[in-house]
């Protein structure tokens, strides 16, 4: 699957403009998000999660005078809040942070509770003061595993969306809130606009059953409950933004729905990752080799869209919202009217295909192959079910057999067959985003970012129809080469090496498999002739 792609090149002569000689900020006035959020207290969940330690990097760089944030954190198991937090900073993701505002964790705060639990699991004297303090809040705590248990994913995706908006009715200085849903919370639908849709179930009933049905019977009537959702998340999604059109009322709330969220393009730095979610599971998979197809629509567009781009609209909604209505109580909202929604989506004004996806992917991974590469890259893409069994008994179980049978032989542990069962589960899940195209509308996204001033627009660029996907995916591989395989630059020498060895191992070894098929086919030839 070669594609002739351009390398991005450098500024020549007739691009570079005054902008490039002079401080950018100053030449474009005073940002009007940055006044906003001057002296603002602020409150985050799902802020250890990968949009969420986007959205605290941008808020604490891009608006250096911002009072407080406040991160709501769970512990986790043998591991407390203060040491996870503590990794999450020396993250290479705040380098730049660390450097522009050495002093930014003082205006961290830690808020202990839990998106699962009732009340949030909050302490009363942090519940207080949240209410007494906070004007802005960002929601984006959620399970995002497809195959999560239907309580659990209630519990944190439905009851905790309930939970928060009722906090922030008790804010008494609330000026905006932000709920991220996802573009396909009502995938079942193929034309999806910004607005409200009928819920599959109530989210006050859906709670209530979870709350009082048994596990094993809850576990029964998932499939059913869910019927044409593809998962317990996007149904719980689907649930949650009727929580949000009911629990909203009257407060100053905005809805965000990002599609397929990837590495980011700009900011704080180029191809940042940190997790294998949706096609980066697909590219890691294949840059190691494990991983030969995929049951995909090579036509069908893929609605990618940058990660520090999803947090820019976020952090724009949340000042529109802000500007709109100054006072949670005195300018509030009308009862009657529903929040705004953005559909955060890249195929309205730069469509991009799966197999353009995958050919940028190829091209520029190549440039770079990892020393991490167990097989030589072999990758395609097929809509037909039947094709992609048959590549996948071929390319994938004869070889984790053959692997696995020799591993034990030399006394080695087998993994190939317990990856591939992991990898077919995986392949199931993005297939069905894969085979399909949604035709999502985002005028309100446009809009929102046409009333930007100049600076903001500059500073909180979320502009997609200006996104050069070759010079996107030429840092996306290198983000994932180095960030989620741990394999930095200084080993592409070795990893070119590597590739060569196992090209050439793959030529041989499939001249042999083709000499064993020839033979079979010849002896069977011979065995009917001589009858």
């Amino acid at each position: 699957m070669a594609a002739d792609i351009a390398r991005p090149g450098e500024k020549e002569g007739g691009d570079i403009t005054y902008m490039d000689m002079v401080d950018e900020t100053d030449a474009l006035g005073e940002s009007q998000i940055q006044k906003l959020f001057s002296g603002t207290t602020v409150l985050v969940t799902g802020g250890t999660g990968f949009l969420g330690k986007l959205l605290v990097e941008k808020l604490l760089r891009s608006c250096p005078d911002l009072r407080k944030l406040y991160l709501l954190a769970r512990p986790k198991k043998n591991k407390d809040i203060a040491k996870r937090l503590q990794e999450q900073f020396d993250d290479v993701l705040y380098d730049k942070l660390r450097k522009e505002n050495p002093n930014f964790i003082q205006k961290i705060g830690i808020i202990e509770g839990d998106v699962g639990q009732l009340n949030l699991g909050i302490k009363e004297e942090d519940r207080t003061r949240i209410m007494e303090e906070v004007e802005v809040i960002f929601h984006g705590a959620a399970t995002v595993r497809f195959d999560e248990a239907l309580r659990l994913a209630v519990e944190i995706n439905v009851r905790g969306t309930r939970e928060i908006l009722l906090l922030a009715r008790g804010c008494s200085k609330l000026r905006a809130m932000v709920h991220i849903s996802t573009a396909y919370s009502n995938c079942p639908m193929k034309n999806i606009e910004e607005k409200f849709y009928d819920s599959p179930m109530p989210g006050d009933k859906l709670i209530d059953l979870v709350e009082t049905m048994d596990q094993k019977t809850l576990n029964n009537i998932t499939p059913g409950l869910i019927g044409d959702y593809p998962n317990t998340y996007a149904y719980t999604k689907a649930c949650a933004e009727d929580i949000v059109q009911k629990y909203s009322q009257g407060l100053p709330v905005a809805m965000l729905r990002p599609s397929i969220v990837i590495a980011t393009a700009k900011e704080p730095v180029a191809g940042w990752i940190d997790n294998v979610y949706g096609p980066t599971g697909v590219v890691v998979g294949a840059a190691v080799g494990l991983l030969h197809v995929l049951n995909c629509t090579p036509s069908a567009v893929a609605d990618l869209v940058p990660g520090d781009m999803v947090v820019n609209s976020a952090i724009a909604a949340a000042w529109k919202t802000a500007s709109d209505y100054p006072s949670n109580h005195e300018d509030a909202p009308p009862q009657d009217l529903a929040p705004p929604i953005y559909n955060y989506v890249s195929s309205q004004q730069q469509p991009i295909t799966w197999e353009k996806f995958m050919q940028y992917n190829e091209t520029y991974g190549l440039e770079v192959p990892s020393v991490q590469a167990i097989y030589y890259y072999l990758f395609t893409l097929t809509p037909s079910k039947i094709m992609y069994a048959l590549y996948g008994f071929f390319l994938h179980w004869i070889p984790a057999y053959i692997g696995d049978g020799i591993a034990t032989l030399i006394g080695k542990k087998p993994m190939l067959r317990k990856a591939y069962t992991k990898i077919d589960k995986f392949s199931i899940v993005i297939s069905y985003f894969a085979l399909r195209e949604w035709n999502f509308s985002n005028r309100n996204v446009q809009k929102l970012f046409s009333e930007l001033c100049d600076a903001d627009k500059h500073i909180f660029d979320f502009d997609i129809s200006g996104l050069n996907w070759s010079d996107y995916f030429y840092s996306y591989v290198r983000g994932v080469r180095v960030y989620l395989l741990k394999d930095p630059v200084d080993t592409i020498p070795d990893g070119k090496k590597k590739h060569y060895r196992l090209k050439t191992m793959h030529y041989i070894l499939s001249a042999i498999l083709i000499m064993i098929v020839l033979k079979l086919v010849w002896s069977l030839f011979a065995l009917i002739f001589r009858f």
